[in-house]
This record gives structure tokens, sequence and C-alpha cells, in this order.
């Protein structure tokens, strides 16, 4: 039997220096775990427009569609603003979502008690965190049509269509729910059915499918009104299933609920493969962070938590995700942390190479 098969992209800015942590990783569960990947390598974004004259060469877009998981590190910086839109950085991790069509967006929102002072909420409100937001990705307000900037009458008008289809929908209330099945069994979709058709359609779907979870305990809440309980207690919720643009925002403002962008990994996912085994590409949610890169002050933990993610739903390993979980909360609770971590002053950060030491060391004293 094979060993499962993951594509590494780091990308640009801090990408390299996040995802070399991530390899000290991936090494150990093979050392230590007997759990070995066959792990290949590859350019996105500025790098490979930087080789290629593109933001996504077809040779690694062919990789990306055979591999079992792809992780990507982060794209885009400064020196490729000049660029035309079609050959942006930004512009191959399109390609890749769309290409894939990986169309269920997770995004957590967890909060280690080591730092919960760094939210901008009341610790005993944000104290345990554990939530998982599902945003479809692939469709709605961001790629329906018509779209454009058009002249009407002596005036410029500019035009989204926010356009969904009920097997869309369908897609991905289904993924939410078996999403919810292996959590605590509460899926709450988030839309705006009192002003937008398409929110009610988004409702009508997602009730139907429900019927096929009676285990699962569906509840329906406008949008803005769970932006608004999402900030008031936000541990009411387990899993939110939403659109694509309004699952932009939630999953944003949730990701501030636990202080640091630098924390928050996410995983993107498609249809079954002939293994069974999700189409998927797991990302950190941070960006490239250009003004820091190459310095060794970058936090690896949020793209160490996309391949917690990826052993979790790419490889069935869920007991190793714990494992790496439970690692990263007990470096951080022996006081490890990273420049963007430090909330009091006097105190020295870790570099970014000495956080994946100190975890390595945690999953060692695991064994």
């Amino acid at each position: 039997m094979s060993n499962p098969s993951l594509l590494i992209l780091p990308g640009d800015g801090i990408g390299p220096e996040v995802m070399a942590e991530v390899r000290k990783i991936i090494d150990w569960f093979g050392a230590k775990r007997d759990l070995v990947f066959d792990v290949s390598e590859d350019l996105v974004g500025g790098a490979a427009y930087d080789a290629h004259g593109t933001p996504l060469h077809d040779d690694t877009m062919a990789k990306a569609q055979e591999v079992d998981a792809v992780l990507l590190g982060a794209v885009g910086g400064p020196k490729y603003d000049v660029l035309d839109f079609s050959v942006k950085p930004e512009r191959g991790l399109l390609r890749l979502r769309k290409e894939m069509d990986l169309f269920a967006n997770l995004r957590p929102a967890q909060c280690f008690d080591a730092l919960a002072d760094f939210s901008s909420l009341k610790t005993e409100v944000v104290s345990g965190l554990d939530i998982m937001i599902v945003r479809e990705l692939t469709s709605g307000v961001y790629f329906g049509e018509p779209r454009g900037i058009f002249e009407e009458g002596n005036e410029r008008v500019g035009i989204n269509t926010q356009r969904y289809t009920e097997s869309e929908i369908e897609r991905v209330a289904r993924a939410s729910f078996e999403l919810a099945m292996k959590r605590d069994k509460k899926l709450c979709s988030m839309e705006k059915a009192n002003v937008m058709e398409s929110g009610i359609l988004w409702r009508e779907v997602v009730t139907r499918v429900g019927a096929d979870y009676p285990e699962v305990e569906l509840s329906h809440m406008y949008a803005d009104a769970g932006a608004m309980q999402l900030t008031r207690w936000p541990k009411q919720f387990d899993v939110i299933v939403t659109d694509n643009l309004f699952g932009d925002l939630l999953s944003d403002l949730a990701a501030m609920l636990t202080g640091s962008l630098g924390m928050l990994p996410s995983a993107s996912l498609g249809a079954p493969m002939a293994n069974g085994r999700p189409k998927a590409m797991y990302e950190p949610v941070h960006g490239s962070a250009p003004d820091i890169a190459g310095q060794g002050k970058a936090n690896p933990i949020a793209c160490i938590l996309s391949f917690a993610m990826a052993l979790r739903y790419s490889f069935d390993q869920g007991d190793e995700a714990t494992r790496l979980e439970k690692a990263i909360e007990a470096v951080l609770a022996d006081g490890y942390r990273t420049a963007d971590l430090l909330g009091e002053e006097g105190r020295d950060p870790v570099s970014t190479s000495a956080m994946g030491d100190a975890i390595v060391a945690a999953l060692d004293a695991s064994l």
C-alpha cells in the first residue's frame, strides 16, 4: 500500500519559513509514529510568477489534482502589485480552489486557554471556544453573472450577482451535516432569507437535507444576527454553514475572537476522489506578511494546525491530529510566544524555528 501523498506549496513572504516548521512535524510523524508521507514541493503565487511568468504552472496544477492533499503557505507581496490582474499571485490560489472544485471551506475558531486574554472579548466568553464555520467557496456573489462595471445613462453602475443552484447549496449543506455528526451534532445555517431570494432557497435546501440527519439539531439565523451572536456568546454555536459572501465576513469575525490570525488554519474540501478521500487544500488564514519575511518572526502555528486538519480530514488520523493540537496547547501553556502573541512587556519572543522545535519536543513528550 502506497504512502499518502502531500504537495507542499510554500508560496511567498513568510510561507517558506512557516512551511519549514511543518516539514519538521511531518518528519516527526514519519520517524516516531510510522506515518510516512510522500511529499513533493512546488511553486505558487509570486514565486511561480518569478520562475514561470504565471502564478500557477499547468504542471503544478496537474500535481495538485493527483495528490491526496495540498498544503499551501501564503501568496502575494508588494513587489507584485504592479502586475496585471490576470497574473497576480492570488490568481494561483483561486485557480487551485476553482479547478479542484473545493466548494467547502472549513474555518475553525478555536481559543486555547493560554491565549484567552488576547481576545477582544472577555476571557469567560472565549476560553475553550471551539467552533467551525463552513463557507461555500465556489459560487455565490463572487462568481455570479452578470458582473462588472457598466455605463447606465450618464453614470456607471457596478453589478455583482448572488446566484446559487440547489445542487451547490445541497453539497455544502451535506458536508456540514456530516461534519456536525462528528462533533456536537449542532448546525446553524445563516443567510438573509428575509430580504434575498437566494437566502430563501438556501434555507429550503438546507432544511430538506437536514431531514437525512435527524440526529443533528438544525437551526437557522439571519447572517447579521449571527454576527451579533458570535460576538455576544460564540460558544452557543458548534458548526455554522453559510454562503460565500457571508462566510467571508463571519469567518474573519470569528477568527479575531481567538486573538491572533497567526493561530488560525483552514481547509478547503471538494468531492471524494477514487480513494474516497475528498480533494483538499489546507492553508493558514494569515497572509504572506512581507514586512517580517525572512526575519524569523512569523508564527508557524496556523500552518502546523492546517497540517493537523489534513491529518483529520484527508488521512483519517484523528487521534494523531489531536496529539498535535495538544502538543501546541502544551507549548503555549509553557509560555512559548512568537512576536504576535506577546501581550505584555518585558518578554522576549521565540523565533519561528524555536516554536517549531518546541512543538516537536512536546510531541516527543506525548509518547
